[in-house]
């Protein structure tokens, strides 16, 4: 993902240390809700809360990490991201990443979303929140293996409709000038965004488990449906004779 930061935080201990697990325990459980992935809510409880069981609330698909960066040779600065992101069960793929970047001593945030790759640059973006009548524009700005991110100023009347909204739809164009629409929830997007940090640490790891058991489910069903191939080629062969 665009915006992914690996060994951000040191680890915490204690209580505040234990909700921060079981708030990305909970991103775990939702990020893959509906793309039919079975155990990874599972997985993410025992990677990150271990023996104690997620709070029984509304999951949340946003999480917030943060890191600090070398700017300059003697320079570092704090970044945070608050951000959303969507797996394709089946490939792992980011389907949608959306959000907030704030740099240290920045004058303003930035309002950051990803899309796969293929799709038309010079449209950009669109962002709908709700029922608003005027989408926000956002324009590309960088383009890696991973998808393309378009970007644009994170004004606070933006921050706070995203605390308000429910719901916003990422809208893009393919390559066939075809429109392509990504919904994004924003339940738990408040709390994340003025709350602490996730563990990076767990984070990264947790975030490991989950790829790692997307690439099992695609080996056992391609080894499935080689079984499933032989078996009707052996088929045919005995019909022959």
């Amino acid at each position: 993902m665009f915006y992914f930061l690996d060994g951000c935080a040191q680890n915490r201990r204690g209580q505040d240390g234990n909700s921060r697990a079981d708030r990305l325990a909970s991103w775990l459980a939702a990020l893959l809700v509906g793309t039919g992935v079975a155990g990874i809510g599972a997985l993410g409880s025992q990677a990150l809360a271990q023996e104690k069981k997620p709070a029984a609330q509304k999951q949340s698909a946003w999480v917030k990490i943060c890191d600090t960066v070398q700017i300059a040779k003697e320079q570092k600065k704090k970044i945070c991201i608050t951000h959303h992101e969507r797996l394709d069960g089946n490939t792992g793929m980011v389907l949608v990443s959306a959000g907030i970047r704030n740099v240290e001593g920045a004058k303003s945030e930035r309002f950051l979303v990803m899309v796969p790759l293929g799709m038309a640059l010079p449209p950009g973006i669109q962002v709908r929140i709700d029922d608003d009548k005027e989408p926000i524009k956002l324009r590309y700005t960088l383009c890696h293996v991973g998808g393309c991110t378009a970007e644009t100023d994170a004004t606070p009347e933006l921050i706070k409709k995203l605390q308000q909204g429910k719901q916003m739809l990422v809208a893009a164009i393919n390559a066939a000038g075809k429109p392509i629409g990504f919904p994004v929830p924003l339940n738990g997007f408040t709390a994340a965004y003025k709350g602490k940090p996730v563990d990076s640490k767990k984070y990264a790891n947790a975030r490991r488990q989950l790829l790692m058991a997307i690439r099992k489910r695609q080996i056992a069903r391609a080894k499935a449906l080689a079984e499933q191939r032989k078996k009707q080629q052996e088929s045919q062969k005995k019909k022959k004779k």
